[in-house]
């Protein structure tokens, strides 16, 4: 029924927000109206005001050890060719003196999704945008600390982060192409700096789009339903990476990896939910990780892991 409903709302040009969870089961829509007396905040900024606040953030990380098994089955599943992408991602209790309310208010990010007190993300990744007729991705792989001595060359010259965004550019294009005419890279590997609380960090991104049929308002929902998971937070070929990660990570992702969007009555933008905080009896969880292919490390996924866990 929910993408359905996205079908109906956007025909008509009614706004609304949509939220899916990572496997695009569980599907939320809400109008402006109905948005007022649902405890849900949202905000989409690409250009947000920085801002800064004092505050204390814990961590309790998987063992190594733990995640190195979880990451050798990984690459077992890899050498088997069940999967050459597949993105592990582990759940790590923090604590914090911020409420999940005001994690979002002073968190600075370019997709920012409070939902009533279960969870908040704070993204800095779009899933698609659509204006005038024409579809965007913008896929993020590869991560480093900036203040590494010549970051951007390092991360943009290392052989293993260069492999794995082929792979996820090449997977999202094809998935574009189910939807979409003219599917092309527009920019490839480009580097963006991303604030990370204590540090900032170096994200590259590529840039895709393909042409969109004049009525895509009427097929939004499904459109969206074709498209999901997203690539770039699951891995490829979609479908056997799926039953890994199930397998593999052993625990629920929830809407932990899905998509939030925001339809304006004529075009549509939306984010990954990563960088995701959720809340089961008054603690604190947070849900991250990163692409493994066969030429990873483990130290260095583990590492990358635990960066991405912070308050920006």
């Amino acid at each position: 029924m929910g993408f359905e409903r996205i079908n109906a709302l956007a025909a008509e040009g009614t706004p609304f927000v949509s939220i899916c969870d990572f496997l695009a089961k569980r599907v939320e829509v809400y109008t402006l109206d109905e948005l007022q007396n649902a405890d849900i905040e949202f905000c989409i900024d690409e250009n947000y005001r920085y801002k800064q606040h004092p505050h204390t953030l814990e961590k309790t990380p998987l063992p190594f050890d733990r995640y190195k098994e979880k990451f050798h089955a990984v690459i077992e599943k890899i050498k088997a060719g069940e999967t050459y992408i597949l993105n592990l991602t582990q759940v790590t209790p923090i604590k914090t003196e911020l409420s999940l309310r005001e994690i979002y208010t002073l968190a600075n990010a370019h997709y920012k999704l409070r939902y009533k007190d279960e969870f908040v993300c704070f993204s800095p990744e779009k899933f698609i945008q659509i204006k005038n007729n024409t579809i965007h991705t913008f896929p993020m792989k590869g991560t480093i600390d900036a203040a590494i001595e010549g970051a951007k060359e390092k991360i943009l010259a290392n052989e293993k982060e260069m492999a794995e965004h082929v792979m996820i550019v090449d997977l999202l294009r094809n998935d574009l192409s189910m939807v979409a005419s003219n599917v092309r890279v527009e920019k490839f590997r480009y580097v963006q700096k991303i604030d990370a609380g204590e540090k900032e960090l170096l994200q590259v991104s590529s840039h895709i789009c393909g042409e969109l049929t004049h009525d895509w308002r009427s097929n939004l929902g499904t459109i969206l339903q074709k498209l999901l998971p997203a690539g770039s937070i699951s891995g490829a070929p979609k479908k056997s990476t799926l039953e890994i990660i199930q397998d593999v990570e052993g625990y629920e992702r929830g809407f932990f990896s899905g998509i939030f969007g925001f339809f304006d009555g004529e075009s549509f933008d939306s984010g990954v939910m990563i960088r995701f905080i959720e809340k089961k009896e008054k603690s604190l969880f947070y849900k991250s990780g990163g692409g493994i292919t066969l030429d990873s490390n483990a130290h260095a996924e583990y590492n990358e892991m635990l960066e991405k866990i912070y308050l920006p």
